[in-house]
């Protein structure tokens, strides 16, 4: 009987495994050479069939190229993150800061969900409804209530009038 394409699998990984993780810890750190290897075992897995003989060359073919994407997203969320931090954040401070952090954790998971999607990362109703999985008018109407039960937490929370307020 002929090993299955697992089998077969696991013997290459078996062979080559060594040899790769050597080759990607010698061009980057330990975590990353890791997630690599996972990579190129998943691009080998995918692609069995194409798998040469030889295959260790191949395979440090696979592992160059899965490198050179980590890479680029390392670089790419270098540059997200400089222009972030270049950019103003006003967020509120003192009592405010605190009433708003506790007006939020009483909103229900959804509602606090529709609020930072409109509030932090700036969408509009059709783009939060593309995040959530709703319709644009559902989001428009959630949000609407959200915002209204905030605002209501918030001048509670000013007030110290609490109750009748409990978060679901």
């Amino acid at each position: 009987m002929e090993p299955s394409r697992t089998d077969r699998f696991e013997a290459l990984a078996r062979e080559c495994l060594e040899p790769l993780r050597r080759y990607l810890a010698r061009r980057t750190d330990a975590e990353t050479a890791a997630d690599v290897l996972g990579d190129t075992l998943l691009v080998a897995w995918r692609r069995f069939d194409d798998v040469p003989p030889e295959p260790l060359p191949w395979l440090y073919g696979v592992a160059r190229n899965c490198l050179a994407n980590a890479e680029r997203g390392v670089r790419r969320r270098a540059r997200l993150g400089a222009r972030l931090a270049a950019q103003p954040v006003e967020t509120p401070t003192g009592s405010d800061a605190t009433d708003l952090h506790e007006a939020l954790e009483r909103l229900t998971d959804t509602e606090r969900e529709l609020i930072r999607l409109w509030a932090w990362e700036q969408l509009a109703p059709a783009e939060i409804a593309t995040v959530v999985g709703l319709t644009p008018n559902a989001v428009s109407i959630r949000l609407t209530r959200a915002r209204q039960r905030l605002r209501e937490l918030m001048a509670a929370r000013k007030s110290g009038d609490l109750a009748g307020h409990e978060g679901s």
